[in-house]
C-alpha cells in the first residue's frame, strides 16, 4: 500500500485533514513594509523556523503600511481558516485590535496593543537599548554625551531616550537640551545632526544615535568638519545593519535588535496556544546585543573636544 501511495506521488490535503482536527496547519504573518525594510528577512526567518519546526506553513503577506489592505489581508487569511495570526511591524510601533475572532490566537511582533487589547506581543527592550549606550560611553570615560534621536514619537524613541538619560542621571551626567537632536531615522537625518550637534564650540565627546542610517549620516559630517571618529568623537548606533555597520570607516560600534528572536518567539507563542496551552498573556521584551567595533574609544584632551570646527 505505502509503495503505491508513493508511486502515485500522494500528497495529503493538509487543509482537510486540518478540518477534521480543528486545524488547518497554517500561520498567517501580516507583515507592514518588509519589501523595504532590510531586517525584515530576519523576522520572517525566526518566524518561519519556529513553524517549520512544529510541521506548521506560514503564509506570509505585507500590506506596506495600508491600513485598509491590512485588514482586508486579515480577512483573507481568516477565509483560509489559518490557526493563528501574527501582526508584525518594522519599526517597533503601538497597533490597534484588528477585526479578528476571539478564538483565532494573535501575536504582535516588534509592537504593543493599545486600547486595552489583551494580546500576546513581543519587542526589543527600548529601554536597555538607551542604557546600554549610555553605559558603553560612561565606560570609555565621555561625560559630555548628545544623542541624534529620531524626530518621530515612537516607542523606540522615548524608550530609548529614557534608558539614555536614566544611566547617565545615575552617573551625574546631564543630557542637555542643545545636546538632543531631533531628525529623520534617515542618513540625511544623521547629517542634519551632526551640523547642530558637532559644528560648534563645547562639542559632546560622543554621540548615540537612534539607528545605524543615522549614525552613518553623523560620521559623514564630522569627517567633513574635520572631526576623527572615535579620537574625537565616539558614535554608537543602533540595528547592526548589513552592509552599513560593518562597512563604515570606521566600522560602527552598534546594538543588534533582536528580529530573529523576536519571530521565533511570537510564531511559537501562536502554536502553543493552538496545541491547548493557555498560558497568560504576555508583553514580552527581548534583550539586544551591543556588537563592539571601531568606532568608540576614550574621549579627547578638553582642549581637542572644546576646539571650534570649521563650517562645512
Amino acid at each position: 500500500m505505502l509503495a503505491a501511495v508513493r508511486e502515485l506521488g500522494y500528497v495529503p490535503d493538509r487543509v482537510a485533514t486540518g478540518l477534521r482536527r480543528q486545524r488547518t496547519g497554517i500561520i498567517g504573518f501580516v507583515g507592514s513594509g518588509i519589501a523595504t525594510t532590510p531586517f525584515a528577512g530576519e523576522l520572517i526567518a525566526g518566524a518561519h523556523d519556529a513553524a517549520s519546526e512544529r510541521d506548521v506553513l506560514l503564509l506570509v503577506v505585507d500590506s506596506q503600511g495600508d491600513e485598509a489592505l491590512e485588514a482586508r489581508q486579515i480577512e483573507l487569511l481568516l477565509g483560509q481558516r489559518v490557526d493563528g495570526i501574527a501582526i508584525a511591524r518594522m519599526f517597533h510601533q503601538a497597533v490597534d485590535q484588528p477585526e479578528i475572532p476571539i478564538d483565532v490566537p494573535v501575536a504582535l511582533v516588534n509592537a504593543e496593543s493599545v486600547g486595552g487589547w489583551l494580546v500576546d506581543a513581543v519587542a526589543p527592550d527600548e529601554e536597555e537599548i538607551g542604557r546600554m549606550a549610555a553605559r558603553r560611553l560612561l565606560e570609555a570615560g565621555h561625560r559630555r554625551i548628545a544623542f541624534a534621536n529620531t524626530v518621530d514619537d515612537t516607542l523606540a524613541s522615548r524608550g530609548r531616550e529614557a534608558g539614555l538619560r536614566a544611566v547617565l542621571a545615575e552617573a551625574g551626567v546631564r543630557l542637555r537640551v542643545a545636546d538632543v537632536a531631533h531628525v529623520a531615522s534617515t542618513a540625511e537625518g544623521g547629517r542634519e545632526a551632526a551640523v547642530e550637534l558637532l559644528d560648534r564650540p563645547g562639542r559632546p565627546t560622543a554621540v548615540f544615535c537612534f539607528n545605524d542610517q543615522v549614525a552613518m549620516g553623523v560620521m559623514q559630517v564630522a569627517q567633513a568638519l574635520g572631526i576623527d571618529v572615535p579620537c574625537e568623537c565616539s558614535v554608537i548606533g543602533v540595528d547592526d545593519l548589513a552592509n552599513v555597520a560593518d562597512a563604515l570607516v570606521p566600522k560602527l560600534t552598534t546594538i543588534r535588535l533582536p528580529h530573529q528572536e523576536m519571530g521565533r518567539w511570537a510564531v511559537t507563542r501562536l502554536l502553543d496556544r493552538v496545541a491547548g496551552e493557555d498560558p497568560d498573556v504576555e508583553s514580552a521584551t527581548i534583550p539586544c546585543r551591543l556588537v563592539e567595533r571601531e568606532s568608540v574609544a576614550p574621549p579627547p584632551a578638553p582642549s581637542t573636544s572644546t576646539s571650534t570646527t570649521t563650517p562645512l
